[in-house]
């Protein structure tokens, strides 16, 4: 996706319930947020690509104890753990996401934000920072030439919001995507086995 996303957690949020918001940008929890990996206390796994997400969030040995106890825990310890950004009391969880929201939307170029996404995202598996200078360099070359950045300082100087225009839904660089397309076999396939394919 090229949206940020952002998750607002208000009551329980335990298996899946948190595991989905996970790939999320960001976590907001109301005080009445409870927090659980419990599978283990279910005889099963972690799912939804959370043995992936969760350690880079949060560092592997936080990830660890939540997920070997299986405990459900409080916004604040989630907070703690920088699992979420944010608690704030229940009345005001969706306004500070909405807020979040509009101050990311009002005030920002969304090319800028749909390039930073994918940059960050994807770079969370490179194995050297130079791959990230490669890309961020190329990206603020091309960004840095943009109606979107003329109009970014432009404002500045004038003391005036900015009026983005470009869209990432028709204006992304002409090296976007810069990654090859991936193909994986589905659980319990041979390996090089295509999805689907007949035995």
């Amino acid at each position: 996706m090229k949206k940020p996303l952002i998750a607002a957690i208000n009551g329980p949020a335990v298996g899946f319930g948190i595991t989905m918001t996970l790939p999320m940008d960001v976590r907001l929890a109301s005080t009445a947020a409870r927090i659980g990996f419990v599978f283990a206390r279910r005889g099963v796994v972690p799912e939804a690509c959370s043995t992936w997400f969760l350690p880079r969030l949060v560092g592997p040995s936080q990830a660890a104890e939540w997920v070997y106890t299986g405990r459900v825990f409080p916004a604040e310890e989630a907070l703690a753990g920088r699992l979420v950004s944010r608690v704030v009391p229940p009345e005001q969880l969706l306004p500070a996401a909405r807020a979040l929201a509009s101050e990311i939307a009002q005030n920002t170029s969304a090319i800028s934000v749909a390039l930073s996404r994918q940059m960050m995202w994807r770079l969370l598996g490179a194995d050297h920072p130079m791959e990230a200078h490669r890309l961020d360099s190329r990206c603020m070359d091309w960004t840095g030439r943009s109606a979107d950045a003329h109009e970014g300082v432009t404002a500045f100087l004038e003391k005036r919001p900015p009026r983005f225009t470009l869209r990432p839904s028709a204006d992304m660089p002409p090296f976007y995507p810069w990654w090859r397309p991936r193909t994986f076999a589905s659980p319990g396939s041979a390996p090089g086995e295509a999805p689907g394919a007949e035995p």
